[in-house]
């Protein structure tokens, strides 16, 4: 874990002075928007997506500016994740999972992602920008809710109890106008199980997040 919160540093690092010898602006900016995250259960070779819940996330970029066309954006956002699970057994095998009524699994997080962009101008009025690359996450708060309870939810190694720490890779595509506006999209895909190994017999939890959204670049 600590390799890759140095790599993310470490290629933001770089990009700042790769900016820095061509010249080129470092581009801040602000993003904001509704953010559709859920969660994939798994064990063994069965898997199951729940439903996503409707969330929110909030934060800041820099653009580092590489080329005409390449640039390396990291970030820090704070997203609401999490997922519905709807009243009723799912069974995997030998292992199951029970929920009585619907819940609500909320995590908090905090969210360092790097991407690297690709600008491609289209007429005078701005650009598209594709881009992908990894997030490191740590998760602030969490807790269930169901009917009208909400408790907290214990981050440890004990069974039972979630990892605070989640990454994966990102994917985004957007359009920006020249005056620094922006629309975009984005889809965050978890690579590690954020549910303690030794929970309900290596049965994990994968974050996944569809996002859209609006930002300003200065």
């Amino acid at each position: 874990m600590k390799k890759l919160v140095l790599s993310l540093l470490t290629v933001a690092g770089l990009s700042f002075a790769a900016s820095a010898q061509t010249n080129k602006p470092v581009i801040f900016g602000v993003k904001a928007g509704v953010a559709f995250p859920n969660m994939t259960i798994s064990s063994g070779n069965a898997s199951v997506s729940f439903d996503a819940k409707t969330s929110y996330y909030v934060g800041g970029t820099a653009e580092f500016v590489l080329s005409d066309v390449i640039s390396i954006q990291p970030g820090l956002t704070f997203i609401n994740k999490g997922t519905k699970l709807a009243s009723g057994d799912i069974d995997f095998e030998d292992n199951d999972i029970n929920t009585t009524e619907e819940a609500t699994l909320n995590f908090k997080y905090l969210e360092l992602p790097v991407n690297l962009l690709a600008n491609f101008k289209v007429g005078s009025a701005g650009k598209v920008f594709l881009g992908a690359g990894p997030y490191f996450a740590y998760a602030l708060s969490a807790n269930v809710k169901y009917g009208s309870i909400k408790e907290d939810i214990k981050f440890g190694e004990a069974e039972s109890e979630f990892k605070r720490t989640d990454f994966g890779l990102n994917f985004l595509a957007g359009y920006q106008l020249n005056n620094g506006f922006n629309i975009h999209a984005g889809y965050g895909l978890g690579l590690s199980s954020i549910a303690d190994t030794d929970l309900s017999d290596d049965i994990t939890f994968k974050n996944k997040v569809f996002s859209v959204g609006v930002g300003f670049s200065f």
